[in-house]
């Protein structure tokens, strides 16, 4: 028979123990189902919850589209021999004298490298004057050269050929083969040709997104859609700024899924099931199905159409509800659309609380043993 400082002891520790698994909180992932409805409008909360259906899915399926505006779409495409002011020109004059006006005693050719053409639209030449470019092609130039010299030379020569220059170039940055300023040419006088001119892109096709500036201006597009929409493959005017880069939109992914993280969207648009999938899927031994929950901000316009009214102004809170036990739940989760900032977070099984609560207490009872063994060590028993 134990000594009775012995059952004591054991009585007081089991006292103990479940006192304080009654009075503390068990791990967990975060608020369960019962305490995300606690906040909802209907009791005095800030959110309205919703469960999605059908209709939930068409009236919430906005997708912000990416595209060129009009002003972007109807500029026509440039001539490519035009001369324009900020072009530089490379000239090139062989005289038919063995001492001539431009070329020295030993040779009877002269090359100009780079000749700019200035604000007005005008170059200079020796001998030939102030020449109007801006306007002209480097085939009328060189006539109007070739006429000015021939006055003071005989037979001379000339070549006029267009190099790069502020006038008629882009610039692209970001996730380009080949970052840098590039003339437009006769190949080069659209968007995709002069992308294709730079490299190509670097980062998978399905998340990148081109931007063209242009003055005060911008504008987006996928570059998917501009194979799939020829009236997005804009003509480029020169100082147009393209920048490619990946789609910036991620959502917070929290609960019983399988990774908790912020993550990139990975095409342009993302259902709920593909929004689990990319996270790890569902908790097997962990999550609630029935229990998926979607946190946005949802715009006025939104919101008065989900819930069937229209007195609601501003950004509203909205929790929708996924249970993908029901008949068509999968087939609702795979409509209804994930957006840009939305946390998708998934509520553990009640018996996974429920097994949590028995570990706990049963973990706790091989505690009390212990320091029972010890109590009765202490007492010689």
């Amino acid at each position: 028979m134990k000594p009775v400082s012995s059952r004591w002891a054991r009585s007081v520790a089991l006292i103990a123990a479940v006192a304080m698994i009654s009075s503390c909180g068990l791990p967990r992932v975060g608020p369960n189902k019962k305490e995300i409805f606690e906040g909802s409008v209907q009791r005095n909360g800030d959110a309205f919850v919703v469960s999605v259906n059908d209709r939930v899915t068409r009236a919430t399926a906005v997708v912000p589209a990416l595209g060129f505006s009009a002003d972007f779409k109807n500029a026509g495409q440039l001539g490519s021999d035009t001369i324009r002011p900020g072009d530089v020109l490379g000239l090139t004059i062989w005289e038919n004298v063995d001492d001539g006006l431009l070329a020295g005693s030993t040779a009877n050719s002269t090359a100009l490298e780079e000749v700019q053409v200035d604000g007005a639209g005008f170059i200079f030449v020796p001998y030939a004057g102030r020449i109007r470019a801006a306007g002209n092609s480097p085939e009328a130039i060189r006539k109007i050269i070739t006429r000015k010299l021939s006055e003071q030379t005989p037979d001379p020569q000339v070549e006029v050929r267009r190099v790069a220059g502020d006038g008629s170039t882009v610039s692209l940055v970001g996730a380009i083969g080949g970052q840098g300023v590039y003339p437009i040419e006769r190949p080069t006088r659209t968007l995709t040709t002069m992308l294709a001119r730079a490299g190509g892109i670097t980062i998978e096709p399905e998340i990148a997104q081109i931007t063209v500036i242009r003055g005060n201006k911008r504008s987006k597009v996928w570059l998917q859609d501009l194979y799939q929409h020829p009236e997005f493959d804009i003509a480029l005017r020169g100082g147009d700024r393209i920048l490619v880069e990946e789609d910036t939109r991620a959502f917070t992914a929290l609960g019983a899924t399988g990774s908790q993280s912020q993550v990139q969207f990975q095409s342009q648009t993302l259902s709920a099931v593909e929004a689990i999938a990319q996270v790890g899927g569902l908790l097997t031994a962990s999550a609630d199905p029935t229990g998926v929950f979607v946190f946005r901000n949802e715009p006025a316009e939104i919101a008065n159409s989900v819930l069937g009214r229209n007195d609601l102004q501003g950004a509203q809170r909205m929790v929708y509800v996924l249970d993908l036990t029901k008949p068509n739940g999968m087939f609702v989760a795979r409509d209804f659309s994930i957006r840009d900032g939305d946390t998708l977070y998934v509520t553990e099984a009640p018996f996974t609380q429920w097994n949590k609560t028995i570990s706990a207490f049963t973990g706790t009872l091989g505690s009390v043993g212990t320091v029972s063994s010890g109590v009765s060590t202490l007492s010689g028993g």
